[in-house]
């Protein structure tokens, strides 16, 4: 399916991102901002509790890792599955839809980071035409 039969298609359906109060906007900044999409990613391996899945997204903070679980399971795209222990075991793995979704992104990550010699390059020649350091 080339561009323009993909925009046909999309024209019908009842969500379009691109309209400034589609809800779909939302769930689109959830799933492709910094954390969301490390999140998904890092779930897509199995189940994780919280603090093993801040460890493998290296950076997050626990405030923006709570936020980030949160509004993916607000969307339908992480379950939490906490069990009555003590002290309490909380785990929270993809549902279906967070799957392929997560399958979607991790596409998209590892083209990037197979790109990166070429980025890397360009950011080079962009900083040598500009005088940056």
């Amino acid at each position: 399916m080339d561009i323009t039969q993909d925009r046909t298609a999309t024209q019908d359906l009842p969500y379009n991102v691109f309209a400034k109060a589609c809800p779909s906007r939302g769930t689109l900044e959830h799933v492709t901002g910094r954390w969301g999409g490390l999140t998904l990613g890092a779930l897509y391996e199995g189940s994780l509790r919280f603090n093993e899945l801040r460890r493998r997204v290296d950076g997050v903070s626990e405030k923006m890792l709570s936020q980030t679980l949160h509004a993916l399971e607000r969307d339908g795209l992480v379950h939490r599955e906490a069990q009555p222990t003590n002290p309490p075991r909380v785990d929270y793995e993809l549902t279906p839809l967070g799957r392929e979704v997560a399958e979607r992104l991790l596409s998209l990550i590892h083209f990037v980071e197979g790109q990166m010699d070429g980025v890397l390059e360009a950011r080079r020649r962009y900083d040598e035409t500009r005088g940056a350091l």
